[in-house]
């Protein structure tokens, strides 16, 4: 296994190589306006993985993936002469898709906006549909009792019960 920042270096220069090349040696016809966008090299550099984008619809796309596949000889020779290592990774060229996420990402966001927009305009003039102050208070006491003729627990008790504690000239009856 190789140093990783070998491998990250030997990615470099193939990026380079590549791109160089198909813009001055690879006269294709099929080729349109690719950009490599990066390389990746194996920790043991044996392949290396060359990502591209083109400039155009899906037919220009497919023509510019035929072409880098009829022209990887080429390029893999011109790696080698040029970066004088014993043994030339091979190239596969991979589509890079990070554009067209990138588009489709902007696109979901700008949804977001509209939809935001929309809610603030709706939000405008707005009313609670409750009472403004939605938590509770405790309630007045009705009979006036002062709070030292109230029974512990009293959060435990029923209403009933709460009644029987403040009177207790009254009795219960019996069932």
């Amino acid at each position: 296994m190789a140093d990783p920042a070998r491998a990250r270096r030997l990615a470099v220069r193939i990026r380079q190589i590549v791109s160089a090349t198909i813009e001055t040696q690879i006269k294709d016809p099929r080729l349109g306006m690719v950009t490599i966008t990066d390389a990746r090299v194996t920790s043991d550099l044996r392949e290396a993985t060359v990502f591209y984008t083109v400039y155009g619809d899906e037919t220009e796309v497919a023509d510019s993936a035929r072409a880098l596949a009829s022209a990887t000889g080429v390029l893999r020779s011109t790696v080698g002469k040029q970066t004088g290592i014993k043994f030339v990774p091979t190239l596969s060229f991979v589509a890079d898709i990070v554009p067209s996420t990138a588009r489709e990402l902007e696109e979901a966001l700008e949804r977001v906006r509209q939809a935001d927009a929309e809610l603030a305009r709706a939000r405008e003039g707005a009313q609670y549909a409750g009472e403004p102050d939605p938590y509770r208070r405790p309630a007045e006491d009705p009979d006036g009792l002062d709070d030292e003729f109230r029974v512990a627990g009293d959060d435990v008790l029923g209403d009933a019960a709460h009644d029987a504690a403040r009177r207790p000239e009254q009795t219960r009856s019996a069932p």
